[in-house]
């Protein structure tokens, strides 16, 4: 059974930084793709960055820029680094991997609140 653990949320005002981190048991972590998303208050779960096996990064426009999204496959711990914060920030903060069956698993989230 997979399970995902994220950390690093917090409270930071406007302009900051922070640094969150999406910690995973099992053994798929290094084979597989791993995500971020976010969701706000009322508002639909939306997609932030993922970063595949190999490498490869993608963002969403919105934070392109300004997160990095990382791993370190010796640790089974994909991060986060978000800098430039601003309010619309604001939002529970969740990591998913999708397993060769198709299953996906998601972490309990992890709250960033962005002060103006």
């Amino acid at each position: 059974q997979v399970q995902l653990v994220e950390s690093g949320g917090g409270l930071v005002q406007a302009g900051g930084s922070l640094r969150l981190s999406c910690a995973a048991s099992g053994s798929i972590f290094s084979s597989r793709a791993m995500g971020w998303y976010r969701q706000a208050p009322g508002l639909q779960r939306e997609w932030v960055a993922t970063i595949t096996a190999s490498g490869n990064i993608n963002y969403a426009d919105s934070v392109k820029g300004r997160f990095a999204i990382s791993r370190n496959n010796a640790k089974n711990t994909v991060y986060l680094q978000m800098s430039s914060l601003k309010p619309e920030d604001t939002a529970v903060y969740y990591c998913r991997v999708v397993d060769v069956n198709w299953n996906e698993y998601w972490g309990q989230g992890t709250q960033v609140t962005v002060s103006s």
